[in-house]
């Protein structure tokens, strides 16, 4: 069975998007939801909260992908942010030093608010 990852626009507002990714962000699937996310930034929503709380599995490439994603919306002097990572996830994010990169909230609404605010 091959794996599968997508990642689906929820919410704009301006130059903010709010999607969720959901599958497995793996070597195999990573170039789909790089191409989406970056499809985002290119439209002019430089802004991005993702949500990863349906990602059932995430490799290396899945992590390279998130920082790859992050880079070019700062190219785009624009933001990624994380939200409701399950904790697997977060564990490596933290042991890997990139939750200092991809800050993360507890949920999209959380993220919402830090963005709004000053």
């Amino acid at each position: 069975m091959n794996p599968t990852a997508t990642l689906t626009c929820r919410h704009t507002d301006g130059d903010l998007a709010v999607a969720s990714v959901t599958g497995e962000l793996t070597y195999e699937t990573m170039s789909v939801v790089r191409a989406q996310a970056l499809d985002l930034i290119q439209r002019g929503h430089r802004h991005l909260i993702l949500d990863l709380h349906q990602i059932t599995f995430c490799d290396s490439s899945g992590f390279s992908t998130l920082v790859g994603i992050w880079r070019y919306a700062q190219q785009a002097q624009g933001t990624v942010v994380l939200a409701a990572v399950p904790d697997r996830l977060s564990r490596m994010l933290a042991l890997t030093g990139l939750d200092e990169l991809l800050l993360a909230y507890p949920t999209t609404e959380e993220a919402l608010a830090a963005h709004r605010s000053p």
